[in-house]
């Protein structure tokens, strides 16, 4: 997926934390409103950055975030549990990560 900022360098669209979606191509994207991101970014699950002109720009990573709360709501849950299991998800996944780059160095020491 490329950036909406044609000047944006190459290296930028491999990084998935660079904010390269306005609100409008972000809920695009999701099938969603900008009103369900606006929600997302209220209850903290997802903080997008500012462009100079005050908008909201997302990365990948927070459209993830946004699609699997989307898909939790849509499902019945509500924002606030889907926004909690979202973050816990995500501190499995980091601390999962970190446990296999520690098992790995004590096979290699």
């Amino acid at each position: 997926m490329m950036s909406e900022d044609p000047e944006t360098p190459a290296t930028n669209l491999d990084d998935e934390d660079f904010p390269a979606y306005t609100m409008g191509r972000a809920a695009e994207l999701l099938g969603a409103t900008p009103g369900f991101l606006r929600s997302l970014d209220e209850a903290k699950l997802i903080t997008p950055q500012r462009s100079d002109g005050g908008h909201r720009r997302y990365s990948r990573y927070q459209l993830r975030l946004a699609a699997r709360a989307r898909e939790l709501v849509d499902n019945g849950t509500s924002l606030e549990a889907a926004c909690r299991i979202i973050i816990l998800e995500d501190q499995l996944a980091e601390a999962m990560r970190i446990n296999a780059e520690l098992s790995a160095s004590d096979e290699e020491g």
